[in-house]
């Protein structure tokens, strides 16, 4: 007897190619930079002074010639200072650059000019302020001094110099180092000097080229070396120089143009956006589940006007995912639509805009991954945060606070982000706040018992981060200032103006009765110097808890996708016992059970579908697999054709219908039905493997 064959189904066939788009960056292999095209080995030419390690990481790991092209726009939009202009100055400077390097600095030497010392110096910081050049005077190799202002912002002296020469008097100019080449390495005689004397160099140049000799001990003009010996600075300055063209540039938007490519539209990919966010995880007090709450706050918002309804408006597309490792167990799609009039625009420019929402989650450690993409403008941005769902427990213990600049109150009947009870907590996903702030501090106290409750409380405790004269308060919160239940949330309004500006830690900790420390939990908050914050304004949607029902249809599916059935069926019951005639629940608790071979319950709860039109092919598959399932093939097969006559190109359904068929000995209409179903889905290695066999046996009749 044959054994029985596992039925692939559309859906895992469905999840396995999206797996495979969204986590095949993992297994990109880097191609070497000699097997690029011409054009892309030019480009990393052209940027090779100025590209991140992790970009250049990325770049070589792209397959096709659109995605470097993408990635190569995506490139120089970080790097434009007038991002709203046509123009990109500084790619328009940085090319000019590197065509004068070449042009000019090749001269003497085997190397492209781009190559040489002079070229590269050129390249990072532009044309010198001045050059005073030695290249006749007597004693002294060909040299050139070239001098510039710095940036003490960005980590330079106010003024510095760089020497070039020519080693022995010939060949290209190559940087000179007082440490390593010393003052000698410039005179044509220094014979009868010893190579530690750098005084005597000194004195010797100072006689042939006064203004050349202090530059012969140090970088930067007018900090003369103790000793004469040339001080560890000389490099400290050079290192600085090396990482100029580098400094605040984020290289998220690469490693997210690699990891999101898949799932980002090919118009998005050259607009990545940096953002903040925060998250909490937050056991829901009326459906008792945990929720995953989340604001997301794009750095820079495109937005457009729609004339006749005088209104600006922008378009948010969210998904959001939670992951263990490379395996997807829930997700889901939203869209947030905002508008608003003209008179609030310069509060939007002004504020920013934050989206919000909130999902259940399974207990576990995840990585919570928030993709935003903004129709106008084609932007995205990404958020992704390490997370931990803990398990049920009666252990007592204290979630990670919440921070808030104010509350607002709305009905129990709805489901907000980051609400409780009646209040929604307003953050800032930044954690920063002003001087003219109240900051709400909020936990949830879980595992209580009355002993606990009555004689236990929260100890907050906030210390500034600045060595000298930090800010350090702390709080106590009874417990038993709020009702008795297992799991209380406990708040703590603070004025903002009892801190001095500075980075504070805040550590919330849970003692019992007899003072014994049970429980910690903490996060960091910023206290800004400015009077006043721009708080991003919150956006989010609301859902009635008459809807709760979606909630727990959401977590079994994620149950399940994480291998744990028991739990999976108790989720799927809660969704099914709460609307027990919502189609699309209906559908996916039929499956479960079909896949959890519990046939007669999935044949039991489908006959609420038997009579809604639109939903006739779910119905009589449902049905003819679990019929499949029971080994009633005559029935099942029944059913399965009545549901291909409505849809005949549904793999689920034809590989059903295929193997009832074989089961019931009709081989020839079992191989139709069979290569019909491996013609939409050519990987069904079981399928063909099945073919295969049915081939074999309609030959040996």
């Amino acid at each position: 007897m044959m054994k029985k064959r596992k039925v692939i189904g559309l859906g895992l066939i469905v999840l396995i190619i999206l797996m495979a788009a969204v986590n095949g960056y993992g297994i990109a292999k880097k191609i070497k930079e000699k097997d690029l095209p011409k054009k892309y080995r030019d480009f990393l030419e052209l940027v090779a002074y100025i590209i991140l390690p992790e970009e250049k990481e990325v770049f070589l790991q792209l397959t096709t010639d659109r995605d470097r092209d993408l990635f190569i726009e995506s490139f120089w939009k970080q790097r434009d200072p007038t991002p709203g202009t046509p123009q990109n100055e500084f790619k328009e400077e940085h090319i000019r650059r590197f065509n004068y390097a070449n042009k000019f600095f090749s001269r003497n030497s085997p190397r492209e000019g781009w190559r040489t010392d002079m070229g590269r110096f050129y390249i990072i910081l532009g044309p010198p302020t001045s050059i005073e050049r030695f290249e006749g005077t007597l004693g002294i190799y060909p040299t050139q001094v070239w001098y510039y202002y710095g940036d003490p912002a960005k980590g330079l002296p106010p003024h510095f110099a760089l020497v070039f020469f020519q080693r022995r008097g010939a060949g290209e100019y190559r940087l000179y180092d007082p440490l390593s080449d010393g003052p000698g390495a410039l005179l044509v005689d220094s014979q009868g000097i010893s190579p530690e004397d750098y005084e005597a160099f000194y004195e010797k140049i100072r006689e042939l080229a006064p203004t050349l000799a202090e530059v012969s001990l140090t970088r930067i003009p007018g900090d003369f070396p103790y000793n004469y010996q040339p001080s560890p600075r000389n490099n400290i300055l050079l290192a600085d120089i090396m990482k100029l063209p580098k400094k605040n540039i984020n290289p998220n938007y690469a490693t997210h143009f690699l990891e999101y490519k898949g799932m980002v539209s090919t118009e998005y990919m050259t607009n990545y956006i940096e953002s903040t966010g925060t998250v909490a995880v937050i056991e829901d007090p009326f459906m008792g589940i945990p929720f995953i709450h989340f604001s997301v706050s794009p750095k820079k918002i495109s937005l457009d006007y729609f004339e006749p309804k005088d209104q600006y408006f922008c378009n948010f597309t969210l998904s959001a995912s939670l992951r263990r490792g490379k395996k997807i167990l829930l997700q889901y799609q939203r869209n947030f639509p905002f508008y608003f009039d003209p008179s609030e625009l310069p509060r939007i420019k002004s504020n920013g805009l934050a989206i919000e929402d909130s999902f259940p989650g399974i207990e576990g450690e995840y990585k919570l991954i928030v993709l935003l993409q903004n129709s106008i403008g084609k932007e995205f941005c990404v958020y992704e945060e390490n997370i931990v769902i803990p398990p049920y427990s009666t252990s007592p213990r204290l979630s990670k606070p919440i921070l808030a600049y104010k509350t607002q109150s709305y009905g129990q009947e709805l489901h907000i982000p980051f609400k409780i009870f009646q209040e929604k907590y307003i953050i800032d996903p930044a954690n920063t706040f002003s001087s003219q702030d109240t900051i709400w501090v909020v936990t949830q106290v879980s595992g209580l018992n009355q002993d606990l409750w009555s004689k236990g409380k929260v100890h907050l405790k906030i210390n500034g981060m600045k060595s000298d004269k930090a800010v350090k308060k702390s709080y106590n919160i009874f417990l038993n200032a709020y009702p008795y239940r297992q799991s209380i949330f406990v708040a703590q309004a603070i004025q903002a103006s009892d801190f001095t500006p500075d980075y504070y830690e805040m550590v919330l900790q849970l003692y019992n009765g007899q003072e014994e420390k049970i429980a910690e939990t903490r996060t960091n908050f910023i206290i800004s110097p400015l009077k006043a914050i721009s708080h991003p304004i919150a956006h989010s949607k609301a859902m009635p808890l008459s809807n709760n029902f979606l909630y727990f249809f959401m977590q079994a599916q994620a149950y399940e996708k994480a291998g744990l059935l028991k739990k999976a069926q108790t989720a799927y019951q809660r969704g099914f016992g709460l609307n027990p005639d919502y189609p699309k629940g209906i559908i996916l608790y039929g499956n479960f059970l079909n896949r959890t071979k519990r046939f007669d319950e999935c044949l039991k709860i489908i006959e609420r579908l038997k009579d809604k039109e639109k939903f006739q092919f779910q119905y009589h598959l449902l049905r003819g697999q679990a019929l499949m399932g029971k080994g009633l093939y005559g029935e099942a097969i029944n059913e399965l054709e009545k549901g291909n006559k409505i849809y005949n190109s549904d793999t689920s359904l034809l590989n059903s219908l295929g193997y009832c068929y074989y089961q019931s000995g009709q081989l020839q209409r079992a191989l139709e039905v069979l290569q019909a179903s491996l013609k939409l889905n050519q990987k069904q290695k079981d399928i063909q493997s099945l073919i295969n066999e049915i081939e074999t046996k309609l030959k040996k009749k």
